[in-house]
């Protein structure tokens, strides 16, 4: 397990005033799957442990964290029924239970959990563990991909719309506003925006991503990490965003976890092709720097917006239907 650390945050260029936040040290894990679980097990614990022993105070690991990724293929039957699991008494919590409590931190994993429906789906869930076994925070993903390699669409609904986008405040974290979105909503600009409009300081997204089974010769890595940083720069967020890495059925996951500031600098970078545990310490004022530097969020016309919520039929929208059939 490498260590990659950012114990010290960068000076804020546009700082005008004295702090007045503070700051608070964080961590991810980028692990691959492995088929003994107690090896897996033992490999999350790892990172969770170096995490602890450099100061963070909440841990953030990837996509669907427990199990191996499952929607590389089209499941023959009711996807839930095989592999979701009970939100309190399932694995993927009570891990993260046992885990919190051993290292006195909050953990943050994500799990496909049971939500019976007539669909056959599940939801695909990001929660928050305190150290006294508590759920302190939950989001749902929102938005599911449905492309070759990734027929999320064959085993998760998108997160219900009420209170689509939480904040979460945690009290033993102090004053971090945290939101938590999953993977797929990575990509889009609006959710962003809606969780910085909410005060949020840190986006977390719990990630899955890696090789294009259609498209073998190229490589998603730049644009994929491009697109995050510059959803930070644009709303002044910390984007956090663990991966898993190795090859799993039809794809090979391109790890490259990181930690991004609100100025777009990466202050923790992880390799592709191994596990290791970033951890850095945040400057929670340099939200508050950039954005008085840059106020994008006090210059919107939200007037002009209607066409983003608009429905759309049109040809041009990007989708070729047979991927998923």
């Amino acid at each position: 397990m490498q260590e990659i650390l950012a114990l010290e945050p960068p000076v804020s260029p546009a700082r005008a005033e004295a702090k007045s936040r503070g700051e608070i040290t964080i961590a991810l894990v980028q692990h691959r799957w492995l088929e003994d679980p107690r090896e897996l097990r033992g490999e999350l614990e790892d990172g969770i442990a170096r995490a602890a022993k450099h100061g963070a105070r909440i841990v953030f690991l990837p996509e669907l964290t427990m199990g191996k990724y499952p929607a590389f293929e089209i499941p023959d039957a009711d996807a839930a029924d095989e592999t979701a699991e009970d939100l309190e008494h399932g694995p993927t919590v009570s891990f993260a239970r046992e885990m919190a409590a051993k290292y006195n931190l909050h953990v943050h994993i994500s799990l496909f959990r049971k939500a019976p429906a007539a669909d056959g789906l599940g939801l695909n869930t990001a929660v928050v563990l305190s150290p006294q076994g508590r759920i302190v925070a939950l989001t749902n993903k929102l938005h599911i991909p449905r492309t070759a390699g990734y027929y999320e669409d064959k085993y998760f609904r998108e997160g219900p719309n009420d209170e689509p986008y939480p904040v979460h405040r945690i009290a033993a974290l102090g004053d971090l506003a945290m939101g938590l979105p999953t993977c797929w909503d990575e990509w889009f600009s609006e959710p962003p925006r809606i969780y910085s409009l909410a005060g949020a300081d840190l986006l977390a997204y719990p990630t899955a991503i890696g090789s294009e089974p259609d498209h073998p010769d190229f490589d998603t890595e730049p644009l994929w990490r491009q697109t995050i940083i510059g959803n930070g720069i644009a709303n002044g967020l910390f984007m956090v965003v663990p991966n898993r890495w190795g090859y799993e059925g039809a794809l090979d996951f391109y790890g490259s976890s990181f930690i991004s500031d609100p100025y777009g600098r990466i202050l923790a970078r992880a390799p592709r092709d191994a596990s290791a545990v970033l951890v850095a310490t945040l400057d929670l004022d340099a939200r508050r720097d950039w954005l008085e530097l840059f106020p994008f969020l006090r210059t919107r016309r939200p007037d002009t917006y209607a066409a983003l919520a608009a429905p759309r039929e049109d040809a041009q929208l990007g989708e070729r239907t047979q991927t998923h059939a």
